[in-house]
């Protein structure tokens, strides 16, 4: 009786500890910036629509769409999520406070549609005095946004060749397609990484230098810069640029 009383305690506990990741996954934003991406995805689909023949065309939005479609894509995040956070709680409370609301609506923001058309030649460059500089600055280093920023834009100019592999199987060697892989993404990041300080500067325009401050001590601490990377293995694991994908899309269980 014990022994199943306690087995019934630990199913509660983990039942709960689950809720938390699943509420961390929503309140950060992440079906949000999924959305965006599938925007973003229909819109690269869209801009071969004229130049391929009509099958091939076919073959790379159906295969684009069962790599990233959204029940896939939140099942392998929130599963990496879970795998890599050990504690969400302290993540999930800042991310519920008014400055994380208010940080994850500016990103959300910025990923959309109609703003990513609107500056699809360039960002304006932000004036900023040297404090609110200098913050940003240590965000760009606190967060793993070029890591990230790296591996969308790899998902997104990888659907073209990623439906090519599929139908040509073999025209790379495995090693060659990842060293090819890992090239364009160091590339990727470098380019990111060159104009991240002014990208930041404009998705957080409406955060005064206080708020930025704020933000800047959970990135830098231990809760802050364990959800971060988490948070990156669960963009990777998500995208899954350059894998073979073979595991079922529904929805995880617990989650």
């Amino acid at each position: 009786m014990r022994a199943l009383l306690a087995f019934a305690l630990l199913s509660i506990s983990l039942v709960c500890r689950a809720d938390v990741y699943a509420d961390l996954y929503e309140t950060a934003g992440w079906p949000d910036q999924r959305a965006n991406f599938t925007d973003a995805l229909t819109a690269v689909q869209q801009r071969y629509k004229d130049t391929l023949p009509a099958a091939v065309y076919q073959a790379l939005v159906d295969n684009s769409n069962r790599r990233f479609a959204a029940e896939a894509i939140d099942s392998r995040a929130q599963q990496a999520l879970r795998e890599q956070l050990a504690e969400p709680q302290p993540a999930l409370a800042f991310f519920q406070s008014e400055l994380g609301r208010k940080i994850v609506a500016a990103e959300v923001l910025a990923g959309r549609r109609e703003q990513l058309a609107r500056y699809a030649n360039g960002l304006p460059r932000i004036e900023a005095g040297s404090n609110r500089q200098l913050l940003i600055r240590h965000l760009a280093q606190a967060l793993p946004a070029s890591e990230a920023g790296a591996e969308v834009s790899l998902a997104l100019a990888g659907v073209a060749a990623d439906s090519l592999s599929q139908m040509l199987p073999g025209i790379l060697a495995s090693g060659q397609a990842q060293s090819l892989l890992n090239s364009q993404r160091d590339r990727l990041r470098e380019q990111i990484e060159g104009d991240l300080d002014n990208t930041l500067l404009y998705i957080y325009r409406e955060l005064s230098d206080a708020e930025l401050e704020q933000y800047l001590d959970f990135a830098r601490s231990a809760a802050g810069q364990a959800y971060y990377q988490a948070a990156l293995q669960a963009v990777r694991e998500g995208l899954a640029v350059g894998r073979e994908l073979s595991e079922p899309s529904g929805p995880q269980a617990g989650l």
